[in-house]
């Protein structure tokens, strides 16, 4: 009886002891843990915002090349900085548990083998996003169409982040499309410096050339006037000349030099200020490409 009550009574002073020393450590842990991946959040959205402040005082219409990078950057380093915040939380709170970690090197080179076959495609992720952040392919706020590896069809996005892992694109449609870099193969970034709007004019066959082309130069001329296309063009648009002939049409090209990522907005601008001019001259065929062009045009 009497060796039972020693015993029970030294059992709860050890879990007394373990209590007031590891078990406290280990809360103290958990919870330094917690308000550091706080903080590295809280930084990296200040950082963001800091970023984005600057962005609009320099040009309220589109970013600048390192603003778009540094916000990649930033949101990289926030994801690296919680796992390795979670990672060493988790060593030291095992230590505190009395677990041997040696003990435990054999069998986890035995998972991290077995798993290094099935995580090929999560290294490979992470050193292609590795690569498109070092390379300042392309970054937050951009407008791009990346092709996935096995198909020939592009998906078309704002880029609303970019991790070492994936990428994640904002169609035009509101869709949201996590796109892993290790699957990508190829990305043609339509925002990168400066854009360009490519406008073919369908008219019909018989028309004055000379005076068509005189009429598309005027109408460059008075949209790169309009304060609200000027901000947005690079200079005037120009009149290319006849790009090809069809059966009933000739196909009159135009070419607008853009700020990045404002291509579609000047070319449906411009489309429209086009079809106007053609039908007050009495140009009419074909005006309809103009205002609603095919889906083959983009």
């Amino acid at each position: 009886m009497m060796v039972g009550m020693v015993i029970s009574v030294t059992g709860l002073g050890d879990l007394t002891r373990w209590a007031r020393s590891d078990l406290l450590q280990i809360v103290l842990l958990v919870t330094g843990a917690m308000l550091l991946t706080r903080f590295a959040t809280w930084s990296g959205g200040r950082v963001t915002a800091r970023i984005e402040a600057r962005a609009t005082q320099m040009d309220a219409l589109t970013r600048s090349e390192e603003a778009k990078h540094r916000h990649a950057v930033t949101q990289v380093i926030t994801w690296t900085a919680l796992v390795l915040i979670y990672c060493v939380t988790a060593v030291l709170v095992l230590q505190r548990l009395r677990v041997p970690l040696t003990s435990l090197v054999a069998p986890a080179t035995v998972v991290g083998v077995a798993v290094g076959f099935g995580a090929q495609r999560v290294v490979q992720d992470l050193m292609a996003g590795f690569f498109v952040i070092s390379e300042r392919q392309y970054g937050f706020g951009d407008v791009i169409r990346v092709v996935p590896t096995g198909s020939n069809v592009g998906v078309s996005g704002t880029v609303e982040e970019v991790t070492l892992r994936v990428t994640r694109l904002r169609t035009s449609n509101g869709e949201l499309v996590i796109q892993p870099n290790g699957d990508i193969r190829q990305v043609v970034n339509l925002s990168r410096d400066w854009a360009r709007s490519v406008i073919d004019v369908p008219v019909p066959v018989g028309t004055d050339i000379n005076k068509v082309t005189a009429l598309l130069r005027e109408v460059g001329r008075d949209s790169f006037s309009d304060p609200e296309l000027h901000v947005l063009l690079l200079d005037p648009p120009t009149v290319m000349g006849v790009e090809s002939i069809e059966v009933d049409h000739v196909n009159m090209r135009l070419v607008a030099r853009t700020l990045p990522g404002k291509q579609f907005d000047v070319a449906r601008q411009l489309r429209a200020r086009i079809a106007t001019a053609l039908q007050a001259e009495g140009i009419v065929q074909h005006v309809q490409w103009l205002v609603s062009p095919p889906a083959a045009d983009g």
